[in-house]
């Protein structure tokens, strides 16, 4: 009589992948709904005090799916736009995270990559984050900056959406840069606080861009002046 063989173990099951709905949101994911429940405020679909609760709750959100389910009625496809990046620029690993300056400087410019969160300290020291020529982790970066007796300059490329919000005490943190980017363009958040010191925020091209800038404006008028001599 043959014997049996003896039952094979069941395959090894792999893991199953997470939904969507189910991954881990970051603090930019979290900021990026906050915007879209502001601008339903302003437009009017929100009541103040719907806002705030969801707001509220976008703060306390711990994955996509609950952040989700705070958008699902209003007219932004969350999963096209407000959950996902839509410029070259940004992505990749971040190679600086922090810039500390205490009796010195610091200096953050050229081509790098901005983490989704920069922290900048300046204490009796100066130092500088150009992000003309930057790209950045994530579609929404905020950055952190503290001047006590000292200076932060931040340099941002024309298109970027930008908002300041931190404040001065005996001392000066400039806001007026704050306004609307172009379409699909990062979105920056400057905040902190200057004591006794300064944090100056300032739109501004790079020396190249200038020049291409320059180049074109002479050669639109050397284009009109040779359309003038023709007629």
């Amino acid at each position: 009589m043959v014997a049996a063989p003896p039952p094979s173990e069941p395959p090894a099951q792999s893991p199953a992948v997470p939904a969507r709905s189910e991954l881990l949101a970051s603090d930019a994911d979290r900021e990026r709904i906050a915007d879209v429940l502001r601008d339903a405020l302003v437009e009017g679909r929100l009541k103040l005090v719907e806002f705030e609760s969801r707001l509220e709750d976008a703060h306390h959100a711990r994955t996509y799916g609950e952040l989700e389910h705070l958008v699902r009625d209003l007219p932004l496809p969350v999963t096209e736009t407000a959950l996902a990046p839509t410029n070259d620029r940004v992505g990749g690993r971040p190679t600086s995270r922090l810039g500390i300056a205490i009796l010195g400087g610091f200096n953050r410019r050229g081509v790098w990559t901005i983490a989704r969160r920069f922290t900048a300290v300046a204490v009796m020291g100066g130092g500088q984050v150009d992000l003309r020529e930057a790209k950045f982790e994530e579609p929404v970066t905020i950055i952190r900056c503290f001047a006590v007796m000292g200076g932060i300059s931040v340099l941002m490329p024309p298109e970027v959406d930008l908002e300041v919000r931190g404040m001065g005490i005996l001392g000066g943190f400039d806001q007026r840069a704050s306004g609307v980017g172009e379409p699909g363009a990062p979105r920056v958040v400057v905040t902190g606080f200057s004591f006794w010191g300064g944090v100056d925020v300032e739109r501004k091209v790079t020396k190249a861009e200038r020049r291409r800038l320059k180049a074109e404006r002479k050669a639109r008028r050397q284009l009109e002046r040779q359309r003038d001599d023709d007629s």
